[in-house]
């Protein structure tokens, strides 16, 4: 037992719990946390982020990169309001994050104090795990608790600190409990769920695996499955790199964010296995197709579409069913054609790279970061159409992480993810994918990179629009209003604010940025690099509808699209069309 503030003893559990760094900004009301995280910073590294805003989204980032609870704080009042966009992201894509949110001191509580706001009932959305701390000694325990909750219930916990309590000193004991929240059982699935769905996948001509976020660390069981039945497979756009993006059978994701393989093969689909995942959009699935779901919590079964059989199992167990069944399927068209399906895609966006004529195209940058990725490298991907250049480019075959605001969708989440990665997977290079729109949010904190050295590579796709709402008024014939940016050197701002800044505007261009990229990480460069990719401002090809296929769709449909974003049928036919021997 010691004797210490009690801020200091709330740093010693996050030590013990392995948490190596705490994003946040000082406040009068939560100065001895940060005293505490002073007394401690041989063990645990304090960031001071530019935003508390950027604290949570890094602090959700490093929980998807990772898997361990990512931490932030604020002070009372505007540094607490402003953690909720990194919250509500750790919300909604389910991963452990720990808020320690600061307030008055208890004497002046309840009398309309300065920045004193009444915060359990803000964050009671937001939270599974909410408490005000009341007295000096129960900090450590009130923190420790809210760990195990943030862990069990894969979500956020928030601790609010009144700063008199966090300046008191207590008598400190580590807790005894080991700090574990894994499971020590193995699950087993009935052999009837196992049987009944093998069935299915054996009578089914055209099964498809769709695969979410709850199969992270699934990859062998997942590409086993996939190779020894013959079933394509579509992820969720957060749920990339859980299978290889290069492997023969995946056909990557579907949507707005996806694909033609993936559109495609979702038309043609009679049997779906949608595991792990609550995508949104699957309520937009062809009505005739059968679904078996699979996941590990009852209350995503069916929740956002109809389905014929439910198997309530983490998704690696039954995929390790599966493959204990001893049984197989052989190859038919229809994995074949999907296959060709995916490599004519492949083509067709390694053909729009090849061309600058109407500027520099996303593909083109995206080919060049796949050139350059390493087995431990990290993607902090913004929202908007960045979103799809990302999914449709990024290199996820080795050890490579990859992090975005999946169901919230905040804006400006490339930066604080960019940010993550280099804290927490260090032996990667850390990459962020912003537009100009997000990446203009949150731009201040390239100084916290720079303050910490830490090198992330900042790609921004320039189009001077909001891309993706410009779409979307497009296609509900609205005016262009509101969607339009005003320009910005983005390599000079980087420079001053401690970055190394370059602009692309075509291929040369890029080639020669890219080059210097590589001199200067030879040259153990420290600090962040700024690539300001000026591309081509026309909407990506929307893959959220492809009426590519004349049996389908009519043959004017298909020559209106083809001709809208340039697609030569010929060379891209139509699943349908492969599958008809056409």
């Amino acid at each position: 037992m010691a004797k210490m503030i009690a801020g200091q003893a709330l740093v010693k559990v996050l030590e013990d719990w392995g948490v190596d760094h705490v994003y946040g900004i000082p406040g009068g009301s939560i100065n001895h946390t940060v005293e505490g995280l002073y007394l401690e910073k041989d063990k645990v590294q304090y960031i001071q982020v530019r935003h508390e805003e950027v604290g949570a989204m890094a602090a959700a980032a490093d929980a998807k990169f990772t898997g361990k609870i990512g931490v932030a704080f604020g002070s009372a009042g505007p540094g607490a309001t402003h953690l909720f966009n990194g919250l509500y992201d750790a919300k909604m894509d389910h991963v452990p994050v720990l808020a320690l949110v600061g307030q008055v001191g208890q004497p002046v509580m309840n009398t309309n104090y300065f920045q004193e706001m009444d915060e359990d009932p803000m964050f009671a959305d937001v939270a599974v795990f909410n408490r005000t701390v009341t007295t000096a000694e129960q900090l450590p325990y009130v923190v420790n608790q809210a760990i195990r909750e943030a862990y069990r219930n894969k979500g956020v916990a928030v601790v609010t600190i009144p700063e008199d309590l966090s300046a008191k000193e207590i008598d400190y004991e580590a807790v005894k409990t080991p700090v574990t929240v894994s499971n020590t059982y193995k699950q087993v699935i009935d052999p009837k769920a196992v049987s009944d769905t093998l069935a299915m996948i054996k009578d089914a001509k055209h099964p498809l695996l769709y695969i979410g976020t709850g199969l992270k660390g699934a990859r062998k069981e997942l590409d086993a499955v996939s190779e020894r039945f013959n079933i394509p497979v579509i992820s969720t756009v957060p749920a990339t790199g859980v299978m290889e993006t290069d492997h023969k059978n995946y056909l990557g994701t579907n949507g707005r964010l996806g694909g033609k393989p993936g559109f495609e093969a979702m038309q043609h689909a009679d049997l779906v296995l949608f595991i792990g995942s609550e995508y949104p959009f699957a309520r937009f699935w062809p009505k005739d197709v059968k679904i078996v779901q699979v996941n590990d919590n009852s209350f995503d079964i069916g929740k956002v579409v109809p389905i014929d059989y439910a198997v309530i199992a983490d998704g690696k167990t039954y995929l390790q069913a599966l493959l204990d069944t001893g049984e197989s399927l052989p190859e038919t068209d229809w994995i074949k054609e999907n296959r060709i399906n995916r490599q004519n895609w492949l083509k067709w966006l390694d053909d729009r790279a090849n061309d600058d004529s109407k500027g520099l195209e996303p593909e083109a940058v995206m080919r060049k970061t796949r050139e350059l990725a390493g087995p431990n490298d990290t993607y902090g991907v913004d929202t908007g159409n960045v979103s799809e250049f990302a999914v449709r480019g990024v290199k996820m075959t080795e050890n490579q992480k990859f992090a975005i605001s999946g169901l919230f969708a905040t804006m400006g989440y490339g930066i604080p993810a960019g940010l993550a990665g280099a804290l927490s997977v260090p032996d990667g290079q850390a990459w962020s994918f912003s537009g100009d729109g997000g990446f203009s949010m949150v731009v201040q904190d390239l100084i916290t990179e720079a303050r910490y050295e830490l090198p992330v590579i900042n790609i921004v796709f320039s189009n001077q629009r909001f891309g993706f709402i410009w779409y979307e008024q497009q296609e509900t014939k609205q005016h262009f209003y509101g969607v339009d940016l005003t320009d910005a050197d983005w390599a000079k701002v980087a420079e001053g604010l401690g970055a190394v800044g370059m602009t692309a505007t075509n291929l040369k261009e890029l080639d020669a940025a890219f080059d210097q990229i590589k001199q200067l990480k030879a040259a153990g460069n420290k600090k962040p690099i700024v690539l300001n990719a000026v591309i081509d401002p026309e909407d990506p090809v929307a893959a959220a509808f492809m009426p590519l296929d004349p049996k389908q769709f009519g043959q004017d449909t298909v020559d209106e699209f083809a001709k809208h974003y340039g697609i030569d049928t010929k060379a891209q036919p139509s699943l349908g069309e492969l599958l008809r021997g056409e």
